[in-house]
C-alpha cells in the first residue's frame, strides 16, 4: 500500500488517531526533511524508519519506491505540513503507482487551501489554487493577467518575506476586488486580514514584514469585471505576429512595438524585437 499523508499544518493535535496508525504501521516513512517529520513523530511516540523523498530525489526514488509496494509493504509519505501532492511532492508517487494498479490510500489532513477559503469569508462555490506566483514583478503581472477571467475565488501561496510584493501586485492587476490574507493557519497568532486590495496592500506595507507563511484569497470577479475582461479579449491580438503587424500600420516605433509585445505574449525582448523586424520587411 502506497499511503499519502495528511499532517497537521501548525498545531500538532490536528493528528487524526487514523493519521498516526497509519504511520505508526507503516515499514517505511518518505518525508520532504526527516527534521521536520521526525519532531511529529517524537510528539507522540512513533518510531518508524525515515527516509528522505523530496522534490530533489523524488523522481529518482519513484522506481525503487513502487517496487517496495509491489513487494507487499506500506510505504508511507508526508510532506513537511499538510497535503502531500498540493503545492507539495507526492503527485510523482501517486501516478507512478496507479499506473502500475498498486493499491493507493489518502489519509486526510489539514490543508491550508480549504482552511484560508473559509477564514477569509469571501464566496468560494468555485476557486482556483494557484501556489506559488513567479516572484519576478513582470511575470507576476502577466500571471495574473492570465487568470483574470477564472470565474471563481483564486488562492496564492506566499512567504512573508513577498506577501507585501504580491499584494501589490494583486491590487494593480484586481483593483476592486476584496482579498484576504490569512497567515499562521491552525497555530496560536492565527489572523486573517481582507480589505479591497489596494487598502490590504497598504496595510501589509505598513505592518512591515510579517511572519509565518501566508495564504492569499481573492475575490472571484464580478459580472461586470468578466463583461470587460470579455470585450478585452475579443478586441485583443490573438497572436504575436497579429500585434506587430497592427503596431506597424499604426506606426509605432519598432523599439516600443517589441517592448509591448514582450509584456502582451511573454516573449524575450530580443525575440519580439526580431520578430518586428522581420514583420516589418514584408
Amino acid at each position: 500500500m502506497l499511503s499519502l499523508v495528511g499532517t497537521p499544518i501548525g498545531n500538532l493535535s490536528d493528528a487524526s488517531p487514523r493519521v498516526l496508525d497509519t504511520l505508526r504501521s507503516a515499514d517505511v516513512l518518505l518525508c520532504e526533511d526527516t527534521r521536520v517529520t521526525g519532531k511529529l513523530l517524537a510528539r507522540f511516540g512513533i518510531r518508524v524508519p525515515l527516509e528522505r523523498c523530496d522534490e530533489n530525489v523524488i523522481a529518482r526514488r519513484v522506481e525503487s519506491v513502487i517496487a517496495r509496494v509491489a513487494a507487499g509493504q506500506r510505504v508511507a509519505f508526508v510532506s513537511d505540513a499538510g497535503m502531500p501532492g498540493v503545492s507539495d511532492p507526492g503527485q510523482r508517487l501517486v501516478d507512478a503507482a496507479r499506473d502500475e494498479g498498486l493499491p493507493v490510500e489518502v489519509i486526510p489532513g489539514p490543508s491550508a487551501v480549504t482552511c484560508a477559503l473559509v477564514a477569509s469569508g469571501l464566496p468560494m462555490e468555485h476557486f482556483f489554487f494557484e501556489g506559488f506566483l513567479p516572484r519576478k514583478a513582470g511575470e507576476r503581472a502577466r500571471r495574473l493577467a492570465e487568470l483574470a477571467p477564472v470565474p471563481g475565488a483564486l488562492v496564492f501561496y506566499e512567504s512573508p518575506h513577498r506577501v507585501a510584493d504580491t499584494l501589490d501586485s494583486i491590487a494593480g492587476a484586481f483593483p476592486a476586488r476584496r482579498v484576504a490574507l490569512v497567515r499562521e493557519l491552525t497555530k496560536l497568532h492565527e489572523e486573517c486580514v481582507r480589505d479591497v486590495s489596494g487598502g490590504l496592500a497598504r496595510l501589509v506595507r505598513e505592518r512591515g514584514e510579517l511572519r509565518g507563511e501566508c495564504v492569499v484569497v481573492v475575490e472571484g470577479p464580478g459580472r461586470d469585471e468578466l463583461a470587460s475582461l470579455s470585450r478585452q479579449a475579443s478586441a485583443a491580438p490573438a497572436s504575436p505576429e497579429e500585434a506587430v503587424r497592427e503596431g506597424l500600420s499604426a506606426g509605432v516605433p519598432k523599439s516600443a512595438l517589441a517592448k509591448q509585445v514582450a509584456r502582451t505574449f511573454g516573449l524575450g525582448r530580443s525575440e519580439a524585437y526580431d520578430l518586428v523586424v522581420s514583420l516589418s520587411r514584408e
